[in-house]
């Protein structure tokens, strides 16, 4: 007891400190009541808890950082952070609004703790999310999507930022923004956007009739041919996205469900509220087969036994699927997540169900004592170790008036001691080296180097030598995961014809299959060769997850060359009771029905999924 009250008399004199002397923004403040203050950070590390074999180690803590909101690295292998401090209001129940900063972090001895930290821009607001990549800094700052350029990897910006896109949230700014920026296999850059505050996404002065309305789902933009688009919408408010070995997307929420297969064209289950596309008739449901709280009743999930022995609350960040080199093989391909009123991690186990997959509950990979703890984000590193943030407060996002803004830390977990990485620097790596690259163990490594051959393709630099190597991987090594890395990469960054996916639209594994199809849509203008190949696959593939890419393909054809491809995939009864592949029909079907009628009729008369024939007859009886 004495021990603590020592601790807290501490910490209570480091809070009432000026926090700008202390190398904080200027204009920080504490709102949180004066009287609650964090365990020092060693004290919190003690706190965390991690199965045998693993360990934490304090990578950084306040006042090195405060307020991590994101997280991601460079080439080089440094973390880069967030820090808001704005949360939540736009200026803030303070005289002087305070800026929001990104910082780039370094282990250098490889100890699990940094030993270089830098401030690259000290000029954000409403910063939810930093991701390097394509010559400068991608952000997330309401209501704008910024590119902040750093041509000469110098670590400090070259002019102001470039706002790309604008029009997030409608201006508001609360716990539903746009978050989570990744780089997808595909080259696009990918984020998440929550429910409240509608978007009206477009280019700085674009008018508004052009611009996208969106509240709610996954989005991406391509950083070279500058296209925005709506990847899916629904659910609540998600927060984390990532990929697994074989491209399969998964994205985590909070409330109605915590796990989502990403399906491009998906209209999803929502808290409340619609999307704005018409006549969908149904809704995708979660993938997991779990709640981690009690019941549906989500408000009162904050606390209990009855919760915690399910997994904490509903609310849920920061996915991470594990595909490191440090960490045993048996997490890999397995999701985790920050479970926030839970001050845990949760893990998923990701298993095959007809078209898609599930997410089974599999046990709490790590916990946190402290009631101070509300993790945010999981990445893992070029030595596999796994960085968890920690937002470090006692209130959570609906918490508006009481915000301590001096604390936060950044946990490093490894399976034994950490190691050293010593002089990582992927971008010295030549063309041949970056392909090779595509063969690590450590997906770190291949996602890097996939952006970087992407990079110099962009820049006009002649890949040709490492495309061919990526062909040859594509085409002999005899692990499909290997072989969807080199498909990825040639597409990013320029070495696949399309004579080639046609090509792999035969493969003997479903997953070159199903990714040829969704590249060959991916720009949405595909041949005519593509488009003809399509329907006899629909009729013969016998993979249901073929299937549910070509469904999720409709949306990206042409209307007319869609026909043969529903009707192909509506004789497949075996689908009729799938969770995906009905709605995914639909949802391409429904712009054909008034454009011809009698078609329509036949092709609801014709087809095995009773979903589809109930859909075409309410369309129908519209008359809309």
């Amino acid at each position: 007891m004495k021990l603590h009250l020592l601790l807290g008399l501490v910490c209570l004199a480091q809070a009432s400190q000026d926090p700008e002397s202390q190398g904080y923004p200027k204009g920080t403040r504490n709102t949180e009541d004066p009287k609650n203050v964090p365990l020092p950070p060693e004290e919190a590390l003690k706190l965390l808890h991690v199965p045998e074999g693993f360990q934490a180690t304090l990578f950084a803590a306040e006042p090195s950082v405060a307020q991590p909101i994101s997280m991601a690295f460079d080439e080089r292998g440094r973390l880069w952070v967030g820090e808001c401090y704005s949360y939540e209001s736009s200026a803030g129940p303070w005289n002087q609004p305070v800026r929001d900063r990104i910082l780039i972090f370094e282990d250098q001895k490889g100890d699990g703790r940094f030993t270089s930290r830098k401030v690259f821009w000290d000029g954000a607001r409403n910063l939810t999310a930093v991701l390097p990549g394509m010559g400068g800094v991608w952000a997330c700052s309401t209501p704008n999507l910024l590119f902040i350029p750093d041509a000469g990897r110098k670590d400090a910006p070259d002019r102001e930022p470039v706002v790309v896109l604008d029009g997030w949230n409608d201006g508001k700014i609360g716990h539903c923004v746009f978050n989570g920026l990744q780089w997808g296999p595909d080259g696009w850059l990918y984020g998440n956007q929550g429910i409240q505050g509608e978007s009206k996404v477009g280019r700085p002065g674009q008018p508004e009739e052009e611009r996208t309305r969106f509240n709610g789902g996954i989005w991406r933009y391509h950083p070279t041919r500058k296209i925005f688009e709506v990847v899916c919408e629904g659910t609540t408010n998600p927060w984390g996205l990532d990929w697994d070995d074989y491209g399969q997307a998964f994205f985590t929420n909070c409330v109605i469900g915590h796990l989502w297969h990403m399906i491009p064209g998906a209209h999803y289950e929502r808290m409340y509220g619609k999307d704005f596309t018409p006549n969908t008739y149904g809704l995708l449901k979660a993938c997991s087969d779990h709640f981690h709280y009690a019941g549906k009743d989500w408000t009162k999930s904050r606390a209990g036994a009855e919760h915690d022995a399910l997994g904490g609350g509903h609310a849920h960040a920061g996915a991470m699927i594990y595909l490191g080199d440090n960490w045993p093989a048996s997490y890999r391909n397995s999701i985790l997540m920050v479970n926030i009123h839970g001050h845990r991690v949760n893990r998923d186990l990701l298993e095959r169900r007809g078209s898609g997959y599930v997410g089974r509950h599999g046990p709490d990979f790590a916990r946190s004592d402290d009631l101070w703890f509300r993790g945010l984000n999981l990445k893992y590193g070029p030595d596999g170790g796994v960085y968890l943030s920690d937002w470090s407060d006692v209130g959570e996002c609906h918490d508006t008036n009481s915000v301590h803004r001096t604390s936060g830390r950044i946990y490093k977990i490894t399976y034994g001691a950490p190691h050293a990485v010593k002089d990582l620097d992927l971008a010295k790596c030549t063309d041949l080296e970056l392909a090779q690259y595509q063969l690590h163990p450590n997906d770190w490594y291949v996602r890097q180097a996939r952006r970087l051959l992407q990079e110099r393709h962009q820049a006009g630099v002649d890949l040709s030598g490492a495309h061919a190597a990526l062909t040859r991987t594509l085409l002999e090594h005899p692990e499909v995961p290997r072989k969807l890395r080199a498909l990825w990469a040639l597409y990013s960054s320029g070495g696949l014809p399309d004579a080639l996916l046609l090509k792999l639209l035969g493969h003997e594994s479903e997953h070159l299959r199903a990714w040829a199809v969704r590249l060959l849509v991916d720009s949405r203008n595909p041949s005519e060769a593509a488009c003809l190949a399509f329907v006899p696959m629909a009729s013969q593939d016998p993979s249901p997850l073929v299937r549910l890419f070509l469904a999720s393909a409709l949306q990206r054809m042409p209307q007319a060359s869609r026909w043969g491809v529903i009707e192909a995939l509506a004789q497949h009864g075996e689908d009729a009771d799938d969770p995906s592949i009905p709605l995914m029909i639909w949802y391409g079907t429904e712009p054909l029905v008034s454009s011809d009628l009698a078609r329509a009729s036949k092709l609801a008369a014709d087809s095995k999924i009773p979903l589809l024939r109930q859909s075409i007859a309410r369309r129908m009886s519209s008359g809309k």
